[in-house]
Formats: C-alpha cells, structure tokens, sequence
C-alpha cells in the first residue's frame, strides 16, 4: 500500500513538474522550455533561488501554487520514503523478509552455537563478506549483521522458500535446545529431508545429539554429520591424557586466532608429487604444513596419508596455515 502511495505521489510530482514547466515557457516572454523546467524543479524544491523570477499574472500564480503545494507534497513523499524504510527494516527484525540471496548459507535454528558460526564466518576471509540466513522460531533478529537475514518460522518449505534455498551454497541444520534430544534429532533429520528435496545440490550439515540417529541421516543424504556431544568427549578424552591439546585443537577451529585448517587445491606443480615432497614444497612456499588429503574433491578423507601418497589433480590438500594459503 505504501509503495502505492508512494508512486502516486512521485507521479503527481512528475506531471506537476511538466505541467508548471509548459504553462511558464508560454505565459512568460523570453523563458525557454528548459529554463522553465529548471525553475519548476528548483521552486518545487527549494522555493527558488531568484535567478528567474515570472512577471505576469499568470506566472506569478503558477509559482504561489507550486511554492505551496510543493512544500506540502516533498514533505508527503519523504515521510512516505521513511515510513516505508522503517517499516522494511522492522519486517526484516521480525523475520517477515524473503531473500534474493544466491550462493549463500542458511542456518536453521537459533543458540549460542550459531552465534559461534555467524562470528567464525565473519573472521574468515573466505565468508567475511558472504550472505547469511537465518530461520528460527525467534521474536526478532537476534544481532546486529547487515549481511544476514532473518525468517521467522521453523525450517519447513515455506521458510526454505523464502530463504531462496534452490539458489543456496550450505545448509547449516544445528539441533533445537528447547526439544528433548530424541525429539532434536528427529526434527534435525526431518528438516534434512525437506532441504534435501528442494535443493539436493546444496551442501547440507547436521548437528545431532545421539550417535545412533547418524545413520538416519546418512540416508536422507546429509552431507555432513556432527555428533555434538561425541566429539567434545573426545576431545575431553585426548586432553586427559594428552594435557593442553584442546587449546591447540581449539586454535585450529577458530578463525579469530592463530592457525587454521583449509582445504585447498593441489598447486599445478605438486600434481603427481607424494603427499612427503607436497609437505616440504608447501612449508617451504606457502608457510604452511599438508595434514590431510581429500580424494577427488569430495570423496574419502585420508588423515596424515603414506608419505608415498601420490597426489592427483582433483585432490584437495588439508593443511595448517596461518592464512588461507593463495593457491591456484
């Protein structure tokens, strides 16, 4: 409605404009048609500068109608433009925005862990940048990011569908804290399904609380599994008996300090090397040390390979490096 409003209001700017521009040029001797469209645009505005000034009746009272009407009008179609501003910016708070977003990431559900990813994600250079949304059953949007919006709802496909889903790079599906863990992990894994259907093309990551419910995942086609609760025993577990390597395992997952993990292409020149002499040439060029292997792109991961690993084009190299290393 206010968008109506608005486009009647600039359309009665336009022919009033015209309108007083034709009326001037032929009341007024000597005034051109430009001279008198300029006038009509600086007295609609500004009340004129004096610089051209009507000496018939006639345009004398086209200037006390312009003068007064356009006052009154200018203001009706500001306020209009900053009512509208605000009402956007309210819906997008409230969740009630649709996205135009591609390529982008969707996170499902709101908890401290998804603060977590946002504040990762901004850190790193690689997503700094990159559009983000959020669903969750929320009152409004919970901070203060222009690159991230807000649906309100529950991931369904109505949210999905809103969230521009067919067009999105990574599903985020992270547990809801306000269901008991069965029922958190059997939301999780119906929401898979439903992203699933409508984009099988994006990459989707599931948090989940018990280990068992990983295989139901598995077969809606989740991407990526996340036993929550699993892995920080692990890692309690490593550092009871391998005192203070959680800080360094923490070090590596963190983009706000220190080093990091990064999947990177194999360099041209390393293709057919072994994964011993990539470890050299990489430390030696890039300042950075090879740890891991991805087979063709998204197959199997080989943690710490043979030393005699030969490395094919479409591998991709896990390494620990201060920045993400500037491989072509």
């Amino acid at each position: 409605m206010r968008q109506e409003n608005m486009h009647r209001l600039l359309g009665f700017i336009v022919v009033l404009t015209v309108a007083s521009s034709f009326s001037l040029a032929a009341l007024e001797p000597g005034i051109s048609l430009g001279t008198s469209f300029w006038w009509s645009i600086v007295t609609l505005t500004t009340v004129g500068y004096g610089d051209v000034s009507p000496v018939t009746f006639g345009g004398r009272i086209i200037a006390i109608v312009l003068m007064i009407v356009g006052i009154g009008l200018l203001g009706t179609f500001s306020a209009t433009i900053a009512s509208f501003l605000v009402d956007k910016r309210i819906k997008e708070n409230r969740g009630m925005s649709s996205s135009i977003f591609e390529d982008h990431i969707i996170i499902c559900e709101w908890n401290h862990r998804a603060e977590v990813i946002i504040s990762e994600l901004r850190h790193d250079r690689a997503t700094a940048e990159l559009p983000i949304v959020l669903i969750s059953n929320i009152e409004q949007k919970p901070i203060d990011d222009e690159r991230l919006l807000f649906i309100q709802g529950q991931p369904n496909d109505e949210t999905f569908t809103r969230a521009n889903l067919a067009k999105a790079r990574t599903v985020v599906i992270l547990g809801d804290d306000r269901l008991e863990h069965t029922a958190r992990d059997a939301k999780a894994i119906l929401t898979i399904l439903t992203a699933e259907s409508i984009n099988p093309d994006a990459y989707t990551i599931v948090e989940l609380v018990n280990e068992s419910n990983v295989v139901h995942c598995q077969r809606a086609n989740a991407d990526e599994i996340i036993v929550s609760d699993e892995l920080s025993s692990n890692l309690i577990s490593r550092a009871a008996v391998n005192h203070g390597i959680s800080g360094f395992v923490s070090e590596l997952l963190s983009a706000k300090r220190g080093n990091e993990l990064y999947k990177v292409p194999v360099p041209s020149e390393l293709v057919g090397s072994t994964f011993l002499e990539a470890i050299l040439s990489l430390k030696q060029q890039y300042q950075c040390i090879a740890v891991g292997v991805q087979k063709q792109g998204g197959g199997a991961l080989l943690s710490n390979p043979a030393s005699e690993y030969l490395l094919d084009a479409d591998d991709y190299l896990i390494v620990i490096a201060q920045e993400r290393p500037l491989i072509e």
